[in-house]
């Protein structure tokens, strides 16, 4: 099988792999204990803690351990929104092309009565600025967007929002949650006050990632207890953690050249698709968008059929749409760029990583030659 679908997740690297199983053995005890193992564990954690800041471009004391990017996102949203209360600031401002977890917190907090308003994008996938100036006022308590969006690759202008959420008084806060690995982008160069990751999208293990808080930002605990300086409750997950240290410290000896290498992928895959047939359309082409990330679809064909003879030709690869028992639903994405329904049922999204090659690109354009060629040609001959 050839794997398209690394915005999904990675394969963990076996410097991870190795950091996480010696942990399990040696550093099993809990780094709040005061014993000598509780202090060795103590130890590593504090050593992990100062490997992904440096990666990320924190200082170790601006860094929250949790348990994914979900967790970071939110702990960045309700914390920021109670900082904001204390203000006076009642309002939070998202961009339209959330991660659909960040969305269902959205509704969560307009259910309690909380105004969350959304920047719309234009069709190629890019921010309204204008949309954001007119937004984001003195009311509002915490801006949040995505570094890059996980369905198109297309990367949000970070510098413009910070100078927008800074001059209106508010947070800023970015799930880089596709970012790492993918982009030299980092927290320091970010302009952002708190920044979300997950190891998992950096070939380290799932169940563990990051919130970076700006140091003097007297973020509010979502969990309580005394782990993480006080903000983030729970015993730290040392062999996550440590796996994490280790992915990110094998993606920095990279990381240039796996742009470079991922950048050269994706130009020959989508002139490989573009060449097929004009039925063929590429989402936001010509904007910045991640090296790895390419989002297209194929004339209207519904993105599960795609993606069955896709994988019957042993080509793994995701739908730009979140799948439920009753079928693909509409990109919440594409709707927000101005597809229609159907069109929005169509994205296929092609991810790879710095371990896909250039024959994997070329078995992929040979696959949907092979496969989805001839339902093009059906559907262009259905089409009056």
């Amino acid at each position: 099988m050839t794997y398209f679908d690394h915005n999904a997740t990675t394969q963990p690297c076996a410097e991870a792999i190795e950091e996480m199983q010696d942990a399990l053995v040696k550093l099993w005890a809990n780094p709040s204990s005061t014993h000598a193992a509780g202090q060795a564990a103590r130890s590593a954690l504090a050593d992990a803690r100062t490997r992904v800041a440096r990666f990320l471009g924190c200082q170790g004391a601006e860094l929250v351990f949790t348990s994914g990017a979900t967790e970071a996102n939110h702990m960045a949203i309700l914390g920021g929104l109670a900082l904001g209360r204390v203000r006076g600031r009642q309002r939070v401002v998202l961009s339209a092309v959330e991660h659909p977890g960040l969305l269902a917190l959205a509704a969560r907090l307009r259910a309690e009565g909380v105004v969350v308003d959304m920047i719309p994008v234009h069709r190629d996938g890019s921010l309204d600025l204008q949309a954001a100036d007119r937004l984001i006022g003195d009311d509002v308590a915490l801006v949040s967007v995505m570094g890059a969006n996980n369905e198109t690759g297309v990367c949000m202008p970070l510098d413009e929002l910070a100078l927008r959420a800074h001059a209106a008084g508010a947070l800023l806060h970015v799930d880089a949650t596709q970012l790492i690995g993918k982009s030299l982008r980092r927290f320091d160069t970010s302009g952002a006050d708190l920044w979300s990751t997950s190891a998992h999208k950096l070939h380290g293990p799932k169940g563990v990632g990051a919130l970076v808080v700006r140091k003097g930002l007297a973020l509010p605990a979502l969990l309580s207890g005394r782990q993480e300086r006080q903000r983030r409750g729970g015993t730290e997950n040392l062999p996550g953690i440590l796996g994490f240290a280790a992915a990110a410290e094998r993606a920095s000896l990279t990381l240039a050249a796996d742009i470079a290498h991922m950048q050269g992928l994706q130009e020959r895959l989508e002139r490989g698709l573009l060449a097929l047939s004009p039925q063929v359309h590429l989402y936001g082409e010509g904007r910045a968008r991640l090296p790895n990330t390419t989002l297209l679809r194929f004339g209207t064909l519904d993105a599960d059929l795609v993606l069955t003879r896709l994988e019957r030709g042993g080509v793994l690869a995701s739908s730009g749409a979140a799948c439920s028992a009753g079928g693909t639903q509409p990109s919440h994405v594409l709707l927000a760029m101005g597809e229609s329904p159907e069109q929005a049922k169509a994205g296929i999204r092609l991810s790879t990583g710095r371990d896909t090659t250039v024959d994997d690109v070329d078995r992929c354009v040979a696959v949907v030659t092979a496969q989805l060629l001839p339902l093009l040609a059906e559907e262009a001959v259905a089409t009056p």
